[in-house]
Parts: C-alpha cells; structure tokens; sequence
C-alpha cells in the first residue's frame, strides 16, 4: 500500500487556503534528512552508540459496543464479563472503563456526487442537527470532507459549531459542463480534483484515516453519508479499511441511495466511460453496479463502526440519534501482548462476552508496522 501512496497525488485540499495535508514521500524524506544529521553530529538515536534500537511493545486500546439479544446497547458490564484473544491466544485485559466523557474526534464524510443530489439536503439538515447534538464544544473536535470527482477538505478539525455549520452550508453537487465529457464547471472545487464525474469514496475514508484520525487521541469515527458506490478512486476498498483500522477508528456508514431517482440506488458512467465513472451519463441497463450496501457494511464491520440504511421505516435523524448513544455506550478495553504476538503485521482480536447471547461490536484487529 505504500509504494502505490507515494504515487498517487492528492486531491486533498482546504477549501479558500493552501493544502495543510503533505504527502508520505514528503514525511519519509524529512525523517531520512534528521537521521542523517543525527549521525553526522555523532549523536545515537537511542541508548549507547551503535546499539540498535529497540521495539517496545505497545498496549492496544479498543473501544467496544455490547448489544442484547433484542439489539438494545448495555452500559453495566465489568471486565470479568469479556473474553479476549489475539490470534487465538487468550489475553489479559488490564484497562476497563466505561467511555462517555472521553474527547471524541469525528469525522463526517459526506458524498456530493451526482447520485446523491436529490439527498443531499436532508443529509445537510440532519448532520447539522447531530453537530449540534453531540459535539460538546469544550472537549470534542470534528472536522468535514465531501467528495465526487475530489476530495476536499471543506472544515478543519474544529469545535466550533459554527464553522461546522458554515462549511455544512457550502456542501452541493458539482456542475458540470455539457462539453469535453463533462468536466468541472469554472476553478474552485474542480481545480483540486480530476476532471469527469466520478465518486472518490475510498480515497475519502484514506485521505481522512492517514491524514487526520492518525494524528489524533482517544476516542475517534468518521461517519460516511453515501450510496456506497465507489468510482475512480486511486485506494482500494481494503486499503481503506486498512487506513481506518491502523488509526484505530471506527467508521459508521449511513446508506443513502436516491431509489427514486437511480432504481437501485443510482449511480452515473461506469467502465465503458474511460473506466472512472463516465462523464455524467446514466449507466447503461446492461452493467452489474456495486452493490454499495455490501461495501458499507464491510468497512463498518471491519472497523468495529456499524452500518445502518435510511428508510421509510429508519430516517437519517433516528440513525443519527442510534449513533449518538451508541458513542456515548462505550467500552474502553486495554491490553499488552507478549513480544512474540506483538510481531510486524495483521493482528487478528476476538472480543465476546461470556454470556453467550450477546452481541460485542468492536474492530477485528490491529497493525503493527515495526
């Protein structure tokens, strides 16, 4: 996955001002820069000269969810009622609370492609309700990020609700010309990103896991609004699960597929359209498209968020009142592998209860990358 990173140029910017997010090849020449003035001033990195470094092993945190057998969320359980495993071996949890005044970072993902323009003002009206709702402005930070043909940066970290609703206000659907296969209509937005139509969700939840949770402490989601169809994006599908999960973040998905308007979720272009998703065009009867359901239901199962699909019987604002107290319902859970299950690589956890009915929502694993 990296390799393919320090090939790829971003479509990452903050809207108005100059791009804050740098590249991996920019951060691995810097670091080859202050290793070699570490060496050249005689100075070890650690310890005596000459002596290699070592690995400490790191304590790994999970943030877990327990439902009953009715799905409703239990607050009271201790940390005799957990089992926990690490790639089979039994481990030992040695930090337990119960997480509700934590700082939470969030990230709200919102996809503005052509699919979803007949949406995307209720998604406007409910994030801004839930902004408002859950983020206590003395302690959390949330940032925003839409993406179609780009993907743009469209509020910084913040808890302010006010810039958060500011930049909620400029989200809306690129134009596009009806000429030269439908690129960007004027500068602005379209300057940042690739010409055509196109819907960069895998990119998105990279660009927001590797840039910006990576960075971050405690508690932290992103929480995607889209129909779950991905369209020219440079990231695949698992290496954006893999950026989520090595910034520890959960990544709660909300379906929002316009039925009315696409059929079955809708979707413009496809491959036979230069292969990024056309210039705008509907999708020929012919095409199998994504089923976006399973991509959002993936990324959210592997990232211990959980998936939910706006509906007559489910509205945007009751999931969003699911997801606030399920944030507010959590588990803190901690342990140290031995050194030998602490090794470069994927590491597989198993987290149940030992009530045998009851349902433990949590990510699957953890990377260890040296």
């Amino acid at each position: 996955m990296f390799k393919k990173c320090q090939a790829i140029r971003r479509t990452f910017a903050l809207k108005g001002a100059p791009s804050t997010i740098f590249s991996r090849r920019s951060k691995k020449l810097w670091l080859l820069l202050a290793i070699a003035l570490f060496s050249l001033t005689n100075t070890p990195l650690r310890g005596q000269q000459g002596a290699p470094i070592s690995v400490d092993v790191k304590a790994v945190n999970l943030f877990a969810t327990v439902r009953d057998k009715h799905g409703k969320l239990l607050p009271n359980l201790t940390k005799d009622d957990f089992v926990l495993d690490q790639d089979g071996h039994p481990q030992t949890i040695t930090y337990f609370v119960h997480e509700s005044d934590l700082p939470l970072t969030l990230g709200l993902l919102v996809d503005t492609s052509m699919s979803q323009r007949r949406v995307l003002d209720q998604e406007r009206t409910a994030s801004r309700s839930f902004l408002e709702h859950v983020l206590r402005e003395d302690k959390d930070k949330a940032f925003l990020i839409h993406f179609d043909h780009e993907v743009e940066l469209l509020q910084e970290l913040t808890s302010s609700r006010q810039k958060l609703e500011a930049s909620l206000n400029q989200l809306q659907t690129p134009q596009f010309s009806q000429a030269g296969g439908g690129g960007s209509s004027g500068g602005g937005r379209g300057s940042h990103g690739r010409g055509g139509a196109g819907t960069l969700l895998y990119d998105a939840v990279f660009l927001a896991s590797d840039e910006l949770m990576k960075k971050q402490q405690g508690r932290k989601a992103l929480i995607i609004l889209s129909d779950g169809v991905d369209h020219g994006s440079k990231e695949t599908l698992q290496q954006s699960i893999e950026s989520a999960q090595r910034a520890d973040t959960l990544v709660y998905s909300i379906l929002f597929a316009d039925k009315e308007e696409f059929g079955n979720g809708g979707g413009f272009g496809g491959p036979h359209m230069g292969g990024r998703g056309g210039g705008g065009y509907p999708r020929r009867p012919q095409e199998t498209r994504p089923d976006g359901k399973k991509v959002l239901e993936q990324i959210s199962r592997e990232t211990g968020g959980r998936f939910f699909e706006v509906s007559k019987k489910q509205t945007i604002d009751q999931i969003y009142s699911a997801i606030d107290e399920e944030l507010r319902t959590q588990y803190s859970l901690g342990y140290t592998p031995d050194k030998a299950e602490a090794s470069v690589g994927y590491h597989k956890i198993h987290l149940v209860t030992k009530q045998k009915d009851l349902v433990v929502q949590t990510r699957d694993g953890y990377y260890v990358d040296r």
